[in-house]
């Protein structure tokens, strides 16, 4: 077992609005917490607290209380902030949706989490209304932020000037965030992330990674995401920074809301860094209040960081993590620029690691010296999950029986405590740091007609993207081509979700038991 070089930290054991928007000082009430970073519109820590406060009372007066599961469907504005932590305000649990979910994707969460209330904006609405339609949300449980006819928006909900309600509830078993993850492996899980796994986080995160007053934090990665809730709405406000806001990622509109919001802490994943190290359109902008660029979501090579830190004279950090953890668990530290920027850095504070042998279950040892042998990442922390919702199978296999939680991913790690991620176990594909379940696509796939098996893997794109290959069994006397199959995922998946490459075969290489050998496909893309 190792730890982390930095000491532990005490974890208070309050909610995370307690943690967040408590005793906060005249200062700090003043300092601008938000920027839309289109309009350009400000709010400070006073007000969006006052707003935290009044969507929780509001809801509050319509019932919502600590046993309510709410969705929220929302790009990242403003207005996500303090519904977001209204919700939690209110004791109720808030289950965050994909902005590019379909209507399938959204009904299949709603029906999942329980959620009995949604709250979105206007140019979703038309998914969410069929969403919410389809498992009995009626309008009046429909709030629509920026308005329209027949819902409740969040000035009605403000004008009210409810007080926020007393809430009880333990901040370390009360589900506070449901976000889905599909883990290492299989169908989109709702992950029970509680008040305390979410305090404890930016507690552990704020050692690493440094950002504070005076910064302002580009916020375009989507605060639906665990990356973007914990990482920017959470650590950047419980440092006092400044968010700036992106509803999409434009590269354009990245670059132009970075250099006249003199934005200086970058979070990215890594698609974006291969176009600030390549694209000419950077040089025609002055990004020189930038300081800091932190990757995550997905693995960053170490040379294209470098590519990155020299061409706009910047610190290029990466974090590890995964929902599951909060998400972040190791990250490379902002005062150690001797440290290889493929590396993922340390563990974080209040987290034990232990590698394992893959084969064996074996421990692998930290080396007195040089990099440890090649094992199964396990954590264990107060930022580990409570489990799946509904899944006690699921946790079962992830979790380990004292408390280690499974990450799916190959590591090793040196006689300093620096962690290498090198490979994975799990079946999961990453592309542009979304997580596409290939079970998930594989079922899609079999409900063709003239499609009699497939399989699906993640291979490498043209610009080293990882993408969804399906490995397709016809029926026969079909007359499908790789086009067909494609347009038909398309149109019942995100975009991010899509296959983008094809291979018709005769059988889907199986294991005895039925499983898919993927190891097998991807041994043979490799040949």
């Amino acid at each position: 077992m190792f730890k982390s070089p930095y000491p532990d930290v005490e974890i208070p054991n309050i909610s995370i609005y307690d943690y967040l928007f408590t005793g906060l000082s005249d200062h700090e009430l003043d300092t601008i917490a938000l920027i839309d970073g289109t309009t350009g519109a400000e709010t400070t820590y006073r007000a969006l607290i006052a707003q935290i406060d009044g969507v929780a009372g509001a809801l509050a007066a319509r019932g919502v209380n600590e046993d309510t599961v709410v969705a929220l469907l929302c790009p990242n504005v403003p207005a996500f902030a303090s519904v977001f932590h209204g919700i939690l305000r209110a004791g109720a649990t808030v289950t965050t949706i994909n902005s590019l979910a379909t209507e399938e994707d959204i009904v299949k969460q709603l029906r999942d989490s329980k959620a009995t209330w949604f709250i979105t904006v206007s140019p979703l609405l038309a998914g969410a209304k069929a969403g919410a339609a389809a498992v009995g949300i009626a309008d009046d449980h429909l709030i629509v932020l920026d308005g329209a006819e027949g819902h409740t928006n969040l000035r009605d909900l403000l004008a009210e000037q409810a007080k926020p309600p007393a809430v009880t509830f333990d901040p370390a078993t009360h589900i506070a965030a449901l976000p889905y993850s599909s883990g290492t492996t299989g169908l989109p899980k709702g992950v029970m992330i509680s008040h305390r796994n979410l305090v404890a986080n930016v507690e552990q995160s704020r050692q690493a990674i440094v950002v504070g007053e005076g910064d302002r934090v580009l916020a375009f990665l989507p605060f639906f995401h665990i990356y973007g809730m914990t990482v920017l709405l959470n650590l950047a406000v419980r440092q006092r920074a400044t968010l700036v806001t992106m509803p999409k990622f434009d590269f354009v509109e990245f670059l132009r809301v970075m250099q006249d919001h003199k934005c200086s802490n970058i979070f990215i994943a890594p698609p974006v860094a291969v176009a600030l190290a390549k694209h000419p359109l950077v040089d025609q902008y002055d990004l020189s209040s930038v300081h800091t660029v932190f990757s995550g979501a997905a693995p960053l090579d170490g040379q294209l960081a470098q590519a990155v830190a020299d061409r706009l004279g910047v610190r290029v950090i990466q974090g590890y993590g995964m929902t599951e953890l909060s998400p972040v668990s190791h990250v490379i530290p902002s005062d150690r620029a001797d440290l290889s920027l493929s590396s993922v850095g340390f563990t974080l504070p209040n987290i034990e690691c232990r590698l394992i042998d893959p084969a064996t279950g074996e421990d692998i040892e930290v080396p007195s010296e040089g990099e440890s042998a090649r094992g199964e990442l396990l954590c264990r922390g107060p930022n580990v999950m409570l489990g799946y919702l509904g899944n006690e199978k699921a946790t079962s296999e992830i979790m380990t029986e004292d408390g280690y939680l499974r990450t799916g991913d190959i590591a090793t790690v040196n006689f300093e405590g620096v962690v290498t991620i090198v490979d994975r176990l799990k079946e999961l594909i990453k592309y542009k740091g979304y997580q596409i379940a290939p079970a998930e696509l594989e079922a899609l796939l079999l409900t063709h007609p003239q499609i009699a098996d497939a399989a699906v893997i993640g291979v490498p794109d043209d610009e080293g993207q990882e993408v969804p290959k399906a490995f397709i069994v016809l029926q026969e006397g079909a007359d499908l081509d790789e086009d067909g199959v494609m347009a038909f995922v398309a149109e019942h998946v995100a975009p991010y979700k899509k296959v983008r490459r094809v291979q018709f075969t005769d059988a889907i290489p199986k294991s005895s038991s039925g499983k898919i050998l993927r190891k097998d496909l991807r041994a043979a893309e490799r040949v």
